[in-house]
């Protein structure tokens, strides 16, 4: 099924007083990138975390957010680095006596800096580890699912328009097969106008003729045309990823409707260029949100 680049997804996990929770959301981005905010401690969960979010993901800016909540027995072993606060009591005592001011500190204030409390789970590494995979799976599992909503969304409205693209495309060409014959009835309406009756020359007007039909011929760029929108709407029936082979096509699409306005010397045709155009850029937009 095709997806959407952005999507939320939360996953909530809870075993014998511990307690895990896992948000992931993502949007647009051209690759894929796993972003992962963790505690400190889980740190070593990291890798499995990403590694478990690519294999969902193909594109997008990703965000993992995790939290832990222990209020078992099992990963609460806490341990004071003892030398690193004696050298903040040392460096917040020397500055007191440079600046004159009181030196005031206990031990609940010098438990507050960083790195002074660690939390040890040495012992139940593959325990949390396990536990908090679960909660990711459980978060993926929903982040997958809004993305797949959302990419259906985009797909039912890429399909209407590119469908009424390819109409578009149908009454241009009825209106191509008329050019050059509507060409040479203006031609001679204005030869016969401007010159005497015998005086013209049939060769001369013969090859004017010649030169505007192959000028003003779009049967190659609307068979190309036909050609790429025939791909995208089978592109469009598959699975993700095809975010980039559906830009690729909305470009080439783009293409030949420029040379088709450009080439074709008719308001009728014109008219219809610029309502395709106008699909094309609305695709566009929605498209870059196709993972």
């Amino acid at each position: 099924m095709i997806r959407s680049m952005t999507g939320f997804g939360r996953g909530k996990y809870e075993n014998d007083g511990r307690i895990y929770t896992v948000e992931i959301k993502s949007v647009n981005h051209k690759y894929s990138d796993i972003n992962v905010r963790l505690p400190r401690f889980l740190n070593s969960v990291e890798d499995k975390i990403r590694k478990r979010v690519s294999e969902y993901i193909s594109r997008g800016k990703i965000d993992v957010f995790v939290s832990y909540e222990n209020y078992s027995d099992k990963g609460t072993n806490i341990r004071i680095n003892k030398e690193l606060a004696k050298d903040y009591i040392k460096e917040l005592k020397s500055l007191a006596e440079e600046t004159n001011l009181k030196f005031d500190v206990n031990v609940i204030d010098i438990s507050k800096f960083p790195e002074i409390l660690i939390l040890e789970d040495e012992d139940n590494e593959e325990l949390i580890s396990n536990e908090l995979l679960i909660a990711v799976d459980m978060a993926i599992s929903k982040f997958v699912e809004m993305r797949e909503i959302e990419g259906k969304r985009l797909i039912d409205d890429i399909e209407k328009r590119i469908y009424l693209i390819q109409n578009k495309v149908e009454e241009i060409t009825k209106f191509s097969s008329t050019l050059v014959q509507d060409y040479i009835t203006k031609l001679e309406q204005r030869v016969n106008e401007l010159l005497e009756p015998g005086v013209v020359d049939e060769n001369r007007l013969m090859q004017e003729i010649v030169i505007f039909s192959d000028k003003s011929s779009i049967e190659e760029e609307l068979t190309r045309l036909k050609s790429h929108i025939s791909q995208f709407l089978e592109l469009i029936k598959q699975s993700s990823p095809i975010g980039k082979k559906i830009d690729f096509l909305i470009q080439e699409i783009n293409r030949e409707t420029n040379t088709i306005g450009s080439k074709a010397n008719c308001l009728d045709i014109t008219n219809r260029v610029i309502e395709i155009k106008t699909e094309i850029e609305n695709i566009r937009e929605q498209i870059q949100n196709i993972e």
